[in-house]
This record gives structure tokens, C-alpha cells and sequence, in this order.
């Protein structure tokens, strides 16, 4: 008789999340210690697999089975009912992650849906597992369930795979370098010993790659500003490309020193969508730029790059005013990206 889902996991269910830390975390920060595994750049996807149906689910509670059919139809195939998978939808272009591929299934019709599934195929990233053969697995520790989900997974295909892992804090240490080129975004951590819990109970650490910038434009005033907006040369013109994270006072104050209004012919419009600047903020309506004269900063960027912009704020660090803005270029591990 098929394993049906156990009560409390009837889809959708709430995940397990990671808090962000900035720094490699202590052998035991985490009960158990600490396991490391990539963190990975597409959507975060339970997979509810049922005798009669396959489900798809975001973290935030919204079907994804439509726009992945061929992560629904492998999983139906591979996997046995009663079970429930933790892991990431994603899309690999040339050898590299491909959010924005995502991103378009989620606007395409579904006449057209076939084509784009053929010509870019997903993959399911497993990385944990929340119900083997109808039993809810979420209070065994995070050892266990790795063996149930590494049983479940002996004899997967392509799209379905295991997610790595190791114990080996020196080889994850060498994988936060590594992988970024890939479109890894870092590492989480989770500890050995942990039960599953829809609490922020994990660590991630995200790689960080610092460059120079073109600050153009502040929000707030010249005097203050509270954050900037970063440009690149992209196209033979100098894009927005993202904004920084909130400024504090001190900092802004510091930065308003090499700030100097701008004067005639400013390739940047004076407001701008909220939208533009993170597609996934809630807010949709303008953002008002105070034009500066433009001046090389330096910043700490995430590896969620799409080509043309950053999905995620920038980190001030410093102003660099001894460089020459006409000088800044897209850096070549960014450009690679775009390709």
C-alpha cells in the first residue's frame, strides 16, 4: 500500500531557514558541530511527493509544480510517495547557475512553457529531508536524516541530485573560495545533532567579492547620505547596477566629503523605481536620487549577479577618490557571469 504524507506535512509547510553570519563560524557553533554544504543559488523548493501527485512548494508558501514540470515528473519517477524533500530548484547555462532562467519560467505562458523547460532544464538540489515512508523524520537529528536522504538518493538521475556536504572545515574553507564561480552563493552551516525546525537555527555565509564602483547618486542628501547607488560601465554607459546597504550616520558623513552635486548632462534620471533597485522589495513606489558628481567607491558584493544588476544591496567599505571614475570597469569575474 503507497505511504501517504503524515498529517502535520500536508504542503505547504514551513522550512527550516539560516541566519547570516559574517565570519567562519567556531567548531561548535551549532549542536553536534558543524556540517557544511553550498549554499545555492535558485528557488528554495519542498517536494511533496504523494501516490496520486507530485507538489512543489516555495518557502513562502506559493506552488511551484506549473513552472517546474520536469522536476515534478522526475521526482514521480524516482522517488517513492510518502516522502517529503527539502532542497533548490535550479538552472544550470554553460557550466554556471542561472537564476534569471528561473525567473522567466515564472512569466512565461504555459503554451510557451515546453520550449523553455527543453531548452534550459531544471534540476532539484536535494538537502534534507522532512518524511520517509509516510513517517515524520523532522525531530531526528541532522546525522540521521542525512542517512535516510543519501539511501533515498543511491540511485537518482539527472535532474534529481544529492547536495554535498562534508565535516571538514578546511575543504568547506576551500569550497567558499572555489565555488562562487560556479554562482554558489556560500555556505550553510547546520549542526550535527539538530532537528529539523522552521526557525532560523541554521548559518549561511555568503562569499563576497570586493570591487569598485561608481557612486553616482545618493539617497538622502549630498550632506548625509543615507545610502549610494552604485554604476558600471555596461553597454558603453555607466548602468545602475544596485544600491548599498543602509549608511550609517558616521560613515555617510564621512562619504559626504568626496560627495559634490552634480552639475549638467547626468546620464541618471533624478527618481527611479523602487523595483529597479530590488525586484524583491515589496515597495513599488519611487525612489528619489540626489545626483552627485561621480566618484569611485569600493564596496562588498554577494555573487548574485544577473548580468546587469546585483539582486541583493552592496556593502559600502570606502571612498576611493584618488581613482579616476573613467577608469572603472565591469571586473572580469563579474563579466564572466554575463556569459
Amino acid at each position: 500500500m503507497a505511504e501517504s504524507l503524515p498529517p502535520a506535512l500536508q504542503p505547504p509547510v514551513a522550512v527550516a531557514l539560516a541566519k547570516l553570519v559574517k565570519t567562519f563560524p567556531g567548531p561548535n557553533a551549532l549542536p553536534g558541530g558543524l556540517t557544511a554544504e553550498p549554499k545555492w543559488d535558485g528557488y528554495r523548493t519542498t517536494a511533496y511527493i504523494q501516490a496520486d501527485q507530485v507538489t512543489l512548494w516555495s518557502r513562502q508558501g506559493k506552488e511551484l509544480t506549473k513552472i517546474l514540470p520536469d522536476l515534478a515528473a522526475a521526482l514521480a519517477a524516482q522517488v517513492p510517495p510518502g516522502v517529503v524533500l527539502d532542497g533548490e530548484a535550479i538552472i544550470w547555462n554553460k557550466n554556471r547557475l542561472d537564476f534569471e532562467a528561473l525567473q522567466q519560467r515564472m512569466v512565461t505562458s504555459r503554451a510557451a512553457l515546453p520550449a523553455v523547460v527543453k531548452k534550459l532544464p531544471a534540476s532539484f538540489v536535494a538537502f534534507d529531508v522532512l518524511a520517509v515512508a509516510g513517517q515524520d523524520t523532522r525531530g531526528v537529528q541532522f546525522t540521521g536524516r542525512r542517512q535516510l536522504l543519501e539511501e533515498l538518493a543511491r540511485d537518482w538521475a539527472a535532474p534529481l541530485t544529492l547536495s554535498p556536504t562534508t565535516r571538514d572545515m578546511e575543504l568547506a574553507k576551500t569550497w567558499l573560495q572555489d565555488l562562487p564561480a560556479t554562482g554558489i552563493e556560500g555556505l550553510v552551516f547546520k549542526g550535527a545533532a539538530q532537528p529539523y525546525e522552521a526557525t532560523r537555527a541554521w548559518l549561511k555565509l555568503k562569499h563576497k567579492d570586493v570591487l569598485d564602483v561608481v557612486c553616482a547618486a545618493v539617497i538622502g542628501p549630498v550632506t548625509q547620505p543615507q545610502a549610494i547607488i552604485a554604476g558600471l560601465p555596461i553597454e558603453g554607459a555607466l548602468k545602475i547596477i544596485g544600491r548599498s546597504t543602509v549608511l550609517s550616520t558616521k560613515i555617510g558623513r564621512e562619504l559626504s566629503q568626496h560627495l559634490r552635486p552634480a552639475g549638467p548632462g547626468h546620464p541618471w534620471p533624478e527618481e527611479i523605481s523602487e523595483s529597479s533597485l530590488n525586484r524583491f522589495s515589496k515597495a513599488k513606489g519611487p525612489v528619489r536620487l540626489t545626483l552627485v558628481e561621480p566618484v569611485v567607491v569600493e564596496v562588498s558584493a554577494d555573487v548574485a549577479w544577473s548580468g546587469m544588476s546585483f539582486r541583493h544591496p552592496v556593502s559600502y567599505r570606502r571612498a576611493r577618490p584618488e581613482l579616476d571614475p573613467s577608469g572603472v570597469r565591469v571586473p572580469p569575474e563579474l563579466d564572466n557571469r554575463r556569459r
